[in-house]
């Protein structure tokens, strides 16, 4: 029994080795789309479309500075200024005799967002719409 070792032979079965795991040029592998792709194509996708919504809700949609364009915008009040020794109390007594001074108060700091109670003389308040006919 002897033992003969063929050198050809494996230098031929590890060059057919190596051209088995390198893909021929002809050869065209396919690309496939993870779960984690999907997730980051669809997330670039979206960056756009979420920036122009916020850039359009900060932008009040797609109103323009060019004029009022509802009914609440071109309401009118009337107004009344505030004389040396005046108070909102005996304003209020006198724009609605019957109603409660508290209740009419409280809407002409709301209207007027004042942050205290206490006019100056001179100053000029806008008196709420439920009010302004009775003066």
């Amino acid at each position: 029994m002897s033992a003969v070792i063929s050198i050809r032979s494996a230098a031929t079965r590890s060059a057919s080795a190596r051209s088995a795991s390198v893909p021929s040029a002809s050869v065209r592998s396919t690309l496939r789309l993870t779960r984690r792709g999907r997730v980051v194509f669809t997330t670039l996708a979206a960056i756009p479309v979420v920036a122009a919504a916020f850039v359009l809700a900060l932008n009040g949609g797609l109103a323009s500075a060019a004029g009022p364009t509802n009914a609440a915008a071109l309401v009118t009040f009337d107004y009344v200024t505030i004389q040396a020794g005046e108070s909102l109390w005996q304003i209020a007594e006198s724009i609605a005799p019957t109603a409660d001074p508290r209740d009419v108060i409280a809407e002409i700091v709301s209207l007027n967002r004042l942050s205290v109670d206490a006019v100056e003389p001179g100053q000029r308040l806008a008196l709420p719409l439920a009010y302004s006919a009775a003066d």
